[in-house]
């Protein structure tokens, strides 16, 4: 367990961030979907309410960032974390009100076991879209990863008030109940 990871102020942002207000550079077309993600039985699939909140996650007035965001997940998703970084970087250098961008370098940080930089980025996504259950469920992946369970548990439960539909948080919940913890 490092005690140096800073998880205590993003801790902080994944406890408010149901109750603050998303970025109003943010499309306001994210709040019906939000709500319509919420209902237990949605009217339309769930699949198709995720895929437009995370397409609305990743588009830009500006075509080309845009165009590196996606060149940046085709890196990832090939494994070429050495191409996506930089990519990255320039965007939010770039594009720093861009919840989006810093949530995919948060995610490549993760990945290269960069952990006190994967906060710093979630940090700044949930900031800017506190409703990012992206980023907070990757908030609870890093606290997983560290031992800090009541963190990942907070953090999971918070993800799931935004988008309930996540089962595989589900299952990581029950695994971490106590009383799951004290049958291992």
């Amino acid at each position: 367990m490092s005690s140096s990871l800073p998880v205590d102020p993003v801790f902080h942002l994944v406890l408010e961030a149901p109750g603050r207000a998303p970025s109003p550079a943010l499309p306001s077309r994210l709040t019906r979907l939000f709500t319509a993600l919420a209902q237990a039985d949605p009217d339309h699939p769930v699949e198709e309410i995720e895929d437009q909140i995370w397409m609305l996650w990743s588009s830009h007035e500006d075509r080309v960032a845009e165009e590196t965001l996606a060149a940046a997940v085709e890196a990832i998703a090939s494994g070429e974390l050495h191409k996506a970084k930089p990519l990255l970087d320039h965007l939010v250098a770039t594009h720093p009100d861009w919840a989006e961008a810093w949530n995919k370098r948060a995610t490549v940080a993760y990945i290269e076991k960069r952990d006190a930089d994967s906060l710093l980025d979630i940090a700044q996504t949930l900031r800017l879209e506190p409703r990012h259950f992206g980023a907070i469920s990757g908030f609870g992946n890093v606290c997983l990863r560290h031992g800090h369970l009541n963190e990942a548990r907070a953090a999971f439960q918070i993800a799931l008030t935004f988008n309930p539909h996540m089962e595989e948080l589900r299952d990581m919940l029950e695994n971490l109940s106590p009383h799951n913890l004290m049958l291992h």
